[in-house]
Parts: structure tokens; C-alpha cells; sequence
């Protein structure tokens, strides 16, 4: 039987924190009990924020928890090549479109609608509006000059489109686990409710959405243990891996370590970032309790 394969793969834009420890622990544990692999992957495709200091301290945090992991370690920004080949794959299938508003006209076409309407706009599951196309806000003289200038824009999957190739009912395979923040079993995805996302920008050859599906597929992982709160965003993946060919995997949404206030924690909270808690003299094994993994 081939091994499992579990991944823990954070940005270098900012300094590990509980809610990182609890993945990567599990995913980490996983992968020691079933007798499979371990990887770590540096998600490094916003190359203005991540840094090599805090890749490096990175490296330091999982090491100190007692991780190890697979060399050499996969890094986005490496890699942009794989993520170009992906996207002119979709071109191929007509399922690609430049947008050339600006998240500004984006926010003012949404203000006008609402007002006009009287009822809100749509929104995708992390209250993001959803794309309104670029016909509904931009006369067809701008929109063509705009293309002429090769003015900034984003690559967007057609949603609607992408989702009428599809022969099946789109489902994931979700988990069980002493962890479980979601129902295990088949979940049947619906990716319409994230409208026209974001695939690459002229700047950014590509996207959160297109690059995890990507390297998933490329170092054969096949258990994704994640956060809940990207639940809902398994419904794109899963349409991108059934348009580009790619296996998939299972999936596992684990529990969200938050604050006093409920909210999930973020890197700009240093008080729960592991670099702070060890020079406060914490250990590896009261991390694992305050997160509430056994010894």
C-alpha cells in the first residue's frame, strides 16, 4: 500500500502562533501513527511580505516542537512555472478571463447595486463580493483600452462555465477524527457560492486557490488536514482538481484555535506566537496542552 502523505504549509509572512502548532502537530502525528510522510512546503507566492527570516523562523519553531520533515522542503516561489502550466491548461478550455476592475470599482459597484436593489449583494463564504464582471461597471471602449495598455488586472475562473463541464455532482471525502469540527462523510461541494475567483494576477502568477491544488497533486499528499476555516474553500479546490486532471485528496478540517473574543488568531498577535511562549519558558509539551492534544 503506498504510504499517506500529510503536509503542513504556512506562509513566511509573519511568526508561527498556536493555531499553527495545532495543525501542524496533527498533521505531524497523523503521519507517525499511520506509518506515512511528513511534508513541510513554504507557501512563498507573496513574495513582498514573506521573508527569509521568517522562513528560517519557521524551521526553528517546528523543529523546537520536536518535527521533523522530508527534504528538501518545496517553496512556492520556486515552483511559479508549474502554476503557469495549470492556468494555460484552463485557458485552453475557454475557462479563464481577465478582470480589469479594481478592487476599488469592485467595492463602488457593489454600493450602487445594494443602494439601487435595496438588498445586499452577494458574497462569497468569507463575506468577499463576488466578482459582478467587468461589462456591468466599465463602458466596452474602456474595457478595450484597457486590454490594449495591458492595464493590471486578475485572471478569473469562469465559474459557471467551469461548473457546467463538470459530469458529476462535485463531493469531497471529509474525515472523522477525535478532532472533528465538521461532519465527517461525503460533503457535496457547491463552488457557485464563491463566484468568479481569483486564479492569478499580472503581478502574481498565481493564487492561493490554483497553487495548493497544484503542489498537493505534485507531492502526491493525500491527507489534507487544515483549519475549518477553509472548509468552504474545499469546494473550489475540488472543481480545480477535477478540471486539471489531478487525484484527490482526503480531507480533514480541524478546530480553530481563537482568542478571548472568539476570533481566530492571527500572526500579528504576539502573544500566542511560539517564538514569544518559548522565551517565556514554555516547552513543546505545554504547547501541546494548550492546544489540547494529549502528551
Amino acid at each position: 500500500m503506498t504510504r499517506p502523505v500529510y503536509r503542513f504549509a504556512p506562509s513566511p509572512n509573519g511568526h508561527l502562533h498556536l493555531g499553527h502548532a495545532l495543525s501542524a502537530l496533527m498533521n505531524f502525528d497523523a503521519a507517525r501513527a499511520s506509518g506515512g510522510r511528513f511534508l513541510l512546503r513554504i507557501e512563498d507566492i507573496d513574495t513582498t511580505r514573506c521573508t527569509p527570516e521568517l522562513e528560517e523562523a519557521i524551521h526553528e519553531d517546528l523543529a523546537w516542537l520536536g518535527l521533523s520533515w522530508e527534504t528538501p522542503v518545496r517553496r512556492q516561489s520556486a515552483h511559479f512555472a508549474d502554476y503557469r502550466a495549470a492556468l494555460e491548461t484552463l485557458e485552453k478550455q475557454g475557462l479563464v478571463y481577465p478582470g480589469y476592475l479594481t478592487r476599488r470599482e469592485i467595492r463602488d459597484a457593489v454600493v450602487v447595486a445594494e443602494a439601487r436593489d435595496g438588498r445586499p449583494w452577494p458574497r462569497d463564504p468569507d463575506g468577499g463580493p463576488l466578482y459582478p464582471g467587468d461589462a456591468a461597471v466599465l463602458s466596452a471602449g474602456e474595457i478595450s483600452a484597457r486590454k490594449a495598455v495591458a492595464a493590471p488586472h486578475a485572471l478569473r475562473l469562469d465559474m459557471k462555465t467551469a461548473i457546467a463541464r463538470l459530469a458529476a455532482p462535485l463531493t469531497w471525502q471529509e474525515l472523522d477524527h477525535p478532532e472533528a469540527s465538521s461532519k465527517a462523510g461525503t460533503i457535496r461541494a457547491d463552488p457557485a457560492h464563491w463566484g468568479d475567483v481569483v486564479l492569478a494576477r499580472k503581478d502574481t502568477p498565481t493564487s492561493y486557490h490554483l497553487s495548493v491544488v497544484v503542489d498537493d497533486a505534485v507531492q502526491g499528499v493525500s491527507h489534507v488536514v487544515r483549519g475549518r476555516d477553509l472548509y468552504q474553500a474545499t469546494a473550489v479546490h475540488r472543481l480545480l482538481q477535477m478540471l486539471l486532471g489531478l487525484p484527490e485528496p482526503r480531507y480533514h478540517h480541524h478546530r480553530l484555535i481563537e482568542d478571548g473574543e472568539g476570533r481566530k488568531l492571527s500572526k500579528s498577535q504576539d502573544d500566542t506566537a511560539l517564538s514569544a511562549l518559548r522565551e517565556e519558558g514554555a516547552s513543546p509539551r505545554d504547547i501541546r496542552r494548550r492546544v489540547g492534544l494529549a502528551d
